[in-house]
């Protein structure tokens, strides 16, 4: 298949999938054509995190009007479907886990990682059933796992096996966004569920799930802020206020849990004191890609080829932007 029929493809995907969940389609519509006169920044975000707060204060629209640059937003359901976004030219920048940067990369998606916010390993976990016999990760052996397909507990799935004495064949992998994947595990359709917060703190406050493990002691659970080459070389100066702003931001929530959380209910459709939970095991404070992080991703990056989750090797610190100075 050619490249650009893939593209196009690709972009058929995205729509499709604006259209099922009430995302804004005119933007994925858009990419890849003419764009209005002035500069645009378009910004990909799910339903959690910073960038639904900046989205929300509206401070980022007014850093930006000097530069004369429009902003507009598009969600997303988790982050494979906003690399898939970023990747086809619908947006310019977004945030995401560790797993999804990694298969867009394989895919050979023109992104470059912009930043990250500190681990959050307690920020996803594998649960189970309140009343679930499986009591350890070695009895996850032969049962049904749900995730969804390269996010960021993907690689926990991976390593929480790996401390189990298990292998990722030995279990079955049920591919499911975060709501069908609630619906199975509530109905028992699966055994077992590998997903982050808030829908973690969620399903633990409303069916009693167990946590089998978390990330501690196994996987970082970065956030990656990301965009694109072509966006990053043409617009280096709009990428610095961007940035600036998300630290801003950080450093606000980083001593007002409960404000956050307010903010965070209406949109989410979470309660405030369920989210008051996972952001408490949330992080903040943007920092540059150091060489450390990129030595992390690079492992993540070599297990999942050596599993056959992705198609080729890749190399992390071939797609880190580096502003100029």
């Amino acid at each position: 298949m050619s490249k650009t029929l893939s593209r196009s493809l690709s972009r058929r995907r995205v729509l499709e999938l604006a259209a099922a969940t009430g995302l804004a389609a005119t933007a994925i519509a858009s990419g890849g054509t003419a764009r209005a006169e002035g500069r645009e920044l378009r910004i990909g975000f799910q339903k959690y995190g910073t960038l639904i707060l900046l989205k929300g204060k509206g401070t980022l629209e007014k850093a930006l009007e000097p530069l004369g640059v429009k902003v507009t937003w598009t969600e997303f359901p988790a982050g494979p479907q906003l690399l898939e976004g970023l990747n086809v030219g619908a947006i310019d920048f977004g945030s995401t886990g560790e797993a999804p940067p990694i298969f867009a990369q394989a895919a050979d998606a023109p992104l470059v990682y912009v930043g990250h916010e500190p681990p959050a390993p307690k920020g996803e976990a594998i649960l189970v059933a309140k009343d679930s016999p499986i009591k350890s990760l070695a009895d996850l052996k032969g049962k049904k796992v749900a995730l969804n397909k390269g996010s960021n507990v993907h690689y926990l799935l991976v390593k929480a096996l790996e401390k189990g004495g298990l292998e990722y064949k030995d279990v079955e992998t049920a591919f499911l966004p975060p709501a069908d994947a609630r619906a199975a595990f509530e109905k028992g359709a699966v055994d077992a569920w590998a997903i982050w917060d808030p829908f973690q703190a969620a399903a633990e406050a409303a069916t009693g799930a167990r946590t089998i493990t978390n990330g501690e002691g196994l996987v970082s659970n970065h956030q990656f802020y990301l965009s694109t080459k072509q966006y990053t070389a043409a617009n280096a100066d709009i990428v610095d206020v961007l940035v600036k702003q998300i630290a801003e931001l950080d450093a606000w929530a980083n001593g007002n849990t409960d404000a956050v959380a307010s903010e965070l209910s209406a949109s989410v459709g979470i309660p405030a004191d369920v989210l008051k939970v996972a952001l408490s095991r949330q992080t903040y404070g943007v920092k540059p890609i150091s060489n450390e992080v990129i030595a992390e991703q690079q492992k993540i990056a070599d297990v999942f080829y050596g599993l056959g989750l992705i198609p080729k090797a890749i190399k992390i610190s071939d797609v880190v932007w580096k502003p100029a100075a």
